[in-house]
């Protein structure tokens, strides 16, 4: 299908839906750095710009419209948010887009604080924005980690299927194929952190990896998030893409926490390719990995279109 994307970032997201077979037609993003990881690892077909500038009747038709719009304003990690924050207004952008292109399916991703902001009633205003659209929604919080990706990171995916198609057309969740405890024969274990990295060399040794360097900030093994030791035998704790307060990123602790995480580790565990090659400062380059989809995660989001 063809798919355009909008907040697309360094392109988890997108890279998830070519891995499953689809077709990236048009992408954006305002971030510069953004723009150039994207354009070096996936195609030229991102364009930067801010998207007030963008004339929606000039965009191109696409089957799927797909994006995780910004959300530090609903991030629960944000003591501030609001819904007044302006930052939540833009995704009255990606609804705009989807009246007028109509594709047959969306699917939108955001921090599970989407869910509590302002007592469960942003959630309900969105929804009804988009069934408003056209379309019927489904919405449903996931763990990651339920997904073959080594890191307990809840996020929401907000599902649309235009009200017109067929019954047995509409968008459907994937099932899980991991557990914490596995139950059945069906699914597997958890992916723990150490298992993930365990072929990864350190940083200071010869290696060839791209983007292996690492935040120097200081270990402190509070309980805080960003600040807790890390647990080897378990999926790593959510990649972050903001910091302490002062234009940094924490980048969680390695497994042995003797360190903190490479841009490159960051990425192993948001499960981009070890190929996959980053631009920008070394806060730019972990902001871009923890603000994208697990990349395995949106391929399993994306199989599902074919199963409709």
């Amino acid at each position: 299908m063809n798919v355009l994307s909008l907040f697309s970032g360094a392109g988890g997201f997108d890279l998830g839906f070519i891995q499953a077979g689809h077709n990236i037609i048009w992408a954006n993003d305002i971030d510069i750095d953004c723009i150039k990881t994207y354009k070096s690892n996936i195609s030229n077909h991102i364009y930067h710009d801010d998207i007030s500038n963008i004339k929606i009747k000039d965009l191109p038709l696409a089957n799927v419209i797909i994006g995780g719009f910004p959300c530090q304003g609903f991030s629960v990690a944000n003591k501030y948010r609001s819904i007044d924050d302006d930052r939540n207004n833009l995704y009255l952008f990606f609804k705009k887009v989807i009246k007028v292109i109509q594709p047959q399916y969306f699917l939108a991703e955001n921090v599970k604080g989407i869910l509590s902001l302002d007592n469960g009633k942003a959630i309900i205003k969105i929804i009804e924005d988009f069934k408003k659209c056209g379309y019927q929604i489904q919405y449903k919080l996931f763990n990651v980690a339920d997904y073959g990706v080594p890191q307990t990171r809840q996020r929401v995916i907000i599902a649309g299927t235009r009200k017109d198609l067929p019954n047995n057309y509409k968008y459907t969740f994937p099932s899980p194929t991991h557990s914490k405890s596995p139950k059945s024969d069906d699914l597997f274990e958890w992916i723990s952190i150490e298992e993930a990295l365990k072929d990864i060399p350190e940083p200071g040794t010869n290696h060839d990896l791209k983007n292996h360097i690492y935040s120097k900030y200081k270990i402190t093994n509070r309980n805080f998030t960003g600040h807790r030791r890390t647990n080897p035998t378990k999926p790593s704790p959510t990649i972050l893409a903001r910091g302490n307060g002062k234009g940094g990123v924490c980048a969680i602790q390695h497994p042995k926490n003797h360190r903190r995480l490479s841009v490159r580790e960051s990425a192993i565990i948001q499960t981009f390719p070890i190929d996959f090659e980053f631009y920008g400062s070394m806060n730019s380059m972990y902001r871009q990995v923890g603000n994208a989809v697990p990349v395995k995660f949106a391929k399993k989001l994306a199989q599902q279109l074919f199963n409709n």
